[in-house]
């Protein structure tokens, strides 16, 4: 029964700063690639952060580069996305995914993509 809970989303300002949690629950959490992914009406679901396992690196979506910081904590099976300097077009949906995914030698590629259901972010003066 994985889940994944995000919190955090709602109406700011342009210039302003939410900080975005997904709580993690019913698999190895620090085993997993966590992302953050975000989609707007009409639009494509797109890339937001991700952060491996261990949180030694981090990916950002070229859009959110220097506004954004993905982190995470394993010995709460949470990840984080601080948003700041946040402008009209990071409205969006908000997602938060784990990917533990792998290729196993006998079985082969074994998929383990979990979903949260989202949170509203809207940036609006």
């Amino acid at each position: 029964q994985a889940q994944l809970v995000e919190s955090g989303g709602g109406l700011v300002q342009p210039g302003g700063s939410l900080r975005l949690s997904c709580a993690a629950s019913g698999f190895t959490f620090s085993r997993f690639l966590m992302s953050w992914y975000r989609q707007a009406p009409g639009k494509e679901r797109e890339l937001v952060a991700s952060i491996t396992s261990v949180g030694d690196t981090t990916k950002y979506g070229d859009s959110v580069k220097g506004r954004f910081t993905i982190s995470r904590d394993n010995a709460k099976n949470t990840v984080s996305l601080q948003m700041n300097s946040l402008k009209p077009e990071d409205t969006a949906v908000y997602y938060c995914n784990a990917d533990g995914s792998i290729v196993d030698y006998e079985l082969g590629f074994r998929p383990y993509i979990y979903w949260g259901n989202g949170t509203q972010v809207t940036v609006s003066s």
